[in-house]
């Protein structure tokens, strides 16, 4: 017999947030996000807020989102925290110095 196993309900997810004393926006905000950012990975799929969430709940985001990180054929687990993207370094104005050679 095959297991299935359904995403949590966005609203159980922050439940368990304030549970921990830990409400979505304030952990959007410790990201440097707006207080509303993270809440898109609550509907749609975002690796970067899907860990963000997932460490504050100490669980994998594959036990919170099975559908987006398990492989329907294969049941194996996906790898999609290389699916985030290293923040860009500030590009340089006319204010900062030179380079030095």
């Amino acid at each position: 017999m095959i297991q299935r196993t359904d995403d949590w309900h966005p609203a159980d997810i922050v439940a368990s947030m304030r549970k921990r004393g830990t409400p979505l926006a304030a952990v959007s905000r410790a990201a440097g996000l707006s207080s509303s950012t993270l809440a898109n990975a609550l509907t749609r799929p975002w690796p970067k807020g899907e860990w963000l969430i997932a460490n504050i709940l100490e669980v994998h985001p594959s036990k919170i989102w099975p559908s987006r990180y398990i492989d329907p054929e294969t049941k194996r687990l996906l790898d999609r925290k290389s699916l985030i993207r290293k923040r860009a370094r500030a590009k340089p104005t006319s204010e900062d110095p030179p380079p030095t050679l």
